[in-house]
């Protein structure tokens, strides 16, 4: 398949800048997958979609505040953000303005009480960083640190914590797992009290997420790596659901990646954590995901073209089309599909 096979067009104004007061008032386009066919909901009437006996698979993975604006000693600006954590205080990251930022290099952020040097670069052009500071790095990244919100978002986020999902607990992410933004605590209780059982799953989102395809042909395109995992008390949830005839419905394509990367040829799971790389695009195999819960993603992205693995590529078009038609709202912050 090509990559302009995965193109459609959207107005600008349908992508969704700001959150929705109410996590749960987005609106919701369901799809059988079998037939295609559409329905116009709201994202808290979910819960008529779910059955007893089914699992609700969610990335508990939370938003580092990753971006953090300084300048050097003799004054100029510096935006430097974290991508991954690689040893000790030493992180790979992105570094604005790059060409001065060169090995030896060296920045302060806020009051000066987290220092940073620049000690090596990659082969990609990002930068090594080495952190200096008092106390925990954690805290001085919550208290200097902004959210490194998506490039198609251009409004600051007046509230931190609506880029981050209601059951976030690890630390690690560079961008959200957008589609659990729409859960509420309170619509989590009502699906538990169905019958439905939560669990949990830790993929840490990279920035990778972002970057285009920029190969005409699909098989030829490369993931960036990810890391993620399962723990035993998730695995255990999970083998009992198969075991009973229940559906596991992932929430987000980073759940579903997670799955698909982690689980045994039988659909069978254990403890496990790995790097991934997987690339799901039509023609893709399902090991564990019966139902998906997510957003409606970039044209030409490796995620429309997972989504299009797992309802069919031309539902997956109609479906966004259908959903430019109906003026939904797009990206990030905007509403959601359940795809059975």
């Amino acid at each position: 398949m090509k990559t302009s096979d995965f193109y459609y067009d959207l107005p600008t104004e349908l992508i969704a800048q700001t959150p929705l007061q109410q996590r749960d008032g987005s609106r919701l386009l369901v799809m059988q997958k079998g037939n295609g066919s559409l329905a116009h909901k709201h994202f808290y009437e979910i819960v008529d979609y779910l059955q007893p006996g089914d699992c609700l698979v969610m990335n508990d993975s939370r938003v580092l505040p990753a971006r953090l604006l300084g300048h050097r000693p003799t004054g100029g600006a510096v935006e430097i953000l974290l991508l991954t954590q690689k040893e000790g205080d030493i992180w790979e990251c992105l570094a604005k303005p790059g060409r001065k930022l060169k090995e030896g290099a060296e920045v302060l952020f806020g009051d000066g009480s987290l220092k940073a040097k620049i000690v090596g670069e990659t082969e990609t052009g990002n930068r090594l960083v080495h952190f200096s500071y008092e106390g925990i790095f954690l805290e001085q990244l919550e208290r200097l640190g902004k959210m490194p919100l998506p490039p198609y978002i251009k409004e600051e986020l007046a509230d931190g914590e609506r880029y981050q999902t209601v059951y976030s607990r690890v630390n690690g992410s560079a961008a959200a797992p957008t589609a659990g933004l729409h859960f509420t605590k309170e619509l989590l209780q009502q699906i538990q009290e169905k019958g439905v059982k939560l669990a949990y799953v830790t993929l840490h989102v990279g920035l990778g997420t972002f970057r285009p395809v920029k190969v005409d042909d699909v098989t030829n395109h490369h993931m960036h790596s990810e890391f993620c995992m399962i723990s035993q008390e998730t695995a255990d949830v999970l083998n009992e659901v198969k075991r009973q005839g229940g559906r596991i419905v992932c929430v987000g394509t980073t759940s579903c990646r997670t799955l698909e990367s982690l689980a045994e040829e039988d659909g069978s799971f254990r403890e496990k954590s790995a790097w991934t790389e997987i690339f799901i695009y039509p023609g893709y195999r399902f090991k564990a995901m019966d139902a998906l819960i997510t957003n409606f993603h970039l044209p030409e992205s490796t995620l429309i073209m997972l989504v299009s693995a797992f309802a069919g590529y031309d539902h997956v078009m109609n479906a966004y089309k259908e959903a430019v038609n109906e003026r939904y709202r797009f990206f990030s912050f905007g509403d959601a599909m359940f795809i059975e």
